[in-house]
């Protein structure tokens, strides 16, 4: 019997594809959203975090699309 952690996908392993999706958001996100909040005002908590949750949506979809793209050119 196979070990649980092992897995054989049929197409895109899309366990994979969520994982890097999420470290790389974190690692190429936090920049980005840190830089665009330098040319915005943003005088409240809730501004911020509103801001944050913007920005890193679409980083968040860019990243999750390339890197699907990416894990369905190498299948």
């Amino acid at each position: 019997m196979p070990a649980v952690e092992e897995t054989d996908p049929d197409g895109v392993d899309f366990g994979w594809v969520m994982q890097v999706t999420f470290v790389t958001t974190i690692i190429v996100g936090s920049p980005i959203v840190a830089a665009t909040s330098i040319w915005t005002r943003l005088p409240t908590w809730t501004s911020r975090a509103l801001f944050a949750v913007r920005v890193g949506a679409v980083v968040w979809i860019l990243t999750a699309l390339s890197v699907y793209l990416y894990a369905r050119y190498r299948r």
